[in-house]
This record gives C-alpha cells, sequence and structure tokens, in this order.
C-alpha cells in the first residue's frame, strides 16, 4: 500500500528504541535490511521478516511492513530483520530465496552486535514472503545451518501448479489467478520449477525435521486451500503446526487496522504467537543448557 493509503486504513506503528539500515552481502552484490530494536536490555529473540509483493515488487521499508515490524518488536518483545531481497524479474528464482538464506546467516554472524538470541530465531512473511520463509525452512533442514526456531506463514503462497480448490473458488477476491500466473512467469526460470519444494513447498516429499509453524488463512483468499493443505501435511509428518482461518478476510485485508476490527484481531494473534513462540524457545534452550 502506497504511504497516504496506509495512513488511512492502518493504525501507525508504535515508537522502537532504534531503526537501523545494514547492508548485507549476498551472492553479487549486496541488499538492506532493516533492524527494529525493543527498548529492554537484551539479548532478544529475533524475527525475520519477509515481505509480500508477488517476488517482484515491495520492499523492506514500505509503510505498512515498517509499522508490522515495529508492532511485532515490540509487541513480541524481539528483534526484528525485515529484508529487502532482491526482486524478479531481474533476479529469477533462487536469488531472493538465497538472499533471506544469507541474511540469516549474517544475523547469527552478527548476533552480539544486533543484541539477538540465536537460540531463538523465528522466521516468517506474507503472501510471497511466506513462500520464501517456508522454503527457506525447507533450505536450512536440508542443507544445514541456523537453527530456526519457528515459522509464521500468512496467507501463504505454498502451491505454485496453482491447482487447488480455492484458486478457482476465491479467484477474484482481491487476488486474481491470471495475476498470479503471471507473477509465476516473472519469478521463475525455467516453468518446470514450479513443483520445486523451494518454489512450491507443498510439493515437497518430505516435510519433517522443520520448525514449528502457525499458519493464518483468509476466508476469502484463493490461496486458503495453500495454508490448510500445508498444516496438514506437516501435522502427518510429525511437525507441531497450529492453523487459523480468518473469516471475513480477502487476502491483503490484514493491515486494514484502523476500519476493521477483525484485522486488529489479525494483528493481536499473530503478534501473539510470536511472544509464545519466543518464550517457547528460550524455555527450550535454556532447559537445554541445564541438561
Amino acid at each position: 500500500m502506497v504511504e497516504g493509503l496506509v495512513d488511512a486504513l492502518a493504525e501507525p506503528g508504535p515508537e522502537v528504541r532504534e531503526r537501523r539500515a545494514h547492508l548485507v552481502d549476498v551472492a553479487g552484490g549486496a541488499i538492506e535490511v532493516l533492524v527494529y530494536q525493543p527498548f529492554e536490555p537484551g539479548p532478544h529473540p529475533v524475527h525475520l521478516y519477509f515481505h509480500g509483493g508477488g517476488w517482484v515488487a515491495g520492499s523492506a521499508g514500505e509503510p505498512g511492513v515498517d509499522i508490522l515490524a515495529r508492532e511485532r518488536c515490540i509487541g513480541a518483545s524481539c528483534v526484528v530483520v525485515s529484508v529487502d531481497y532482491r526482486l524478479a524479474p531481474e533476479h529469477k528464482f533462487p536469488v531472493a530465496l538465497n538472499d533471506c538464506h544469507a541474511v540469516l546467516d549474517w544475523v547469527v554472524a552478527n548476533a552480539d552486535e544486533l543484541e539477538v538470541r540465536t537460540d531463538a530465531i523465528t522466521i516468517g512473511g506474507g503472501s510471497a514472503g511466506a513462500n520464501l520463509a517456508a522454503a527457506l525452512a525447507l533450505k536450512v533442514r536440508d542443507e544445514g545451518g541456523p537453527s530456526i526456531a519457528f515459522q509464521l506463514l500468512e496467507v501463504p503462497s505454498l502451491d505454485l501448479t496453482l491447482s487447488l480448490p480455492s484458486h478457482t473458488e476465491y479467484d477474484g477476491y482481491a487476488l486474481h489467478k491470471k495475476d498470479v500466473e503471471a507473477l509465476r512467469i516473472m519469478y521463475l526460470p525455467d516453468p518446470e520449477l514450479v513443483t520445486n519444494p523451494y518454489v512450491s513447498p507443498l510439493h515437497s516429499s518430505d516435510l519433517s525435521g522443520l520448525p514449528a509453524a502457525h499458519i493464518m488463512t483468509a476466508e476469502y483468499d484463493m490461496l486458503r486451500d495453500d495454508g490448510a493443505e500445508y498444516a496438514r501435511k506437516l501435522r502427518e509428518a510429525g511437525v507441531p503446526v497450529t492453523v487459523a482461518m480468518h473469516a471475513g478476510h480477502v487476502h491483503s485485508s490484514a493491515g486494514i487496522t484502523k476500519t476493521m476490527e477483525i484485522a486488529r484481531i489479525w494483528r493481536d494473534e499473530a503478534i501473539a504467537t510470536l511472544r509464545l513462540a519466543n518464550s517457547d524457545a528460550i524455555e527450550t534452550a535454556e532447559a537445554a543448557h541445564v541438561e
């Protein structure tokens, strides 16, 4: 959402102790991340947030993302790292995913400076950003890397084959199937990659060993079944998962907190979920240290 529209529709984000931009080296260049610090002394849990925009638009610093990062920094008492990954069509898959992975590694390598706990890392995003978060969890599990405690996936795009019932049933409710098909062409260097699990995590043959997840879906969203089916498959693989389908919502309505009570409910659920995940991660880490 553009700034004027955000001001009209969204409640402003709270003040944070600091919002600082950093450059992170990635393959072939550098990207910016915005790091939000809560007021309490650290070290803190840390949440990596990947913005939406269909892999081709959006930024870490756009007004709606800034509000969300501030809300979660203060509400969940954690450092939030908002990632300005590179966009398609100039940078096609897997560039954005690799950028997100590089930021995860950077956070761990700079934990002292950032005042974060490496034993309490959560990741999340909305729509295409949730796709990147889910894919990153798979990639880290497969390749090794920093331990991720939890993933928060909001209106996630998890099946780019676009073959689930909701992809047709709710086509046109704020999100159009033809637009997602066009985005898919811009994002993928080869259409045959559409079932690659790092493109469509729902098509992974093995979801075991992934971090616990909370998935939030919207009632009138063509991506609603992505989240529901992913939750089902995670549960079958033994991964702790909860899923909440929010009645009355369309794909993009969660940010309309100034005028919609259901959007404030969504916001509060996301923050409470992160706060609990942070607490659980710290408790688990401290119990392991005692042992």
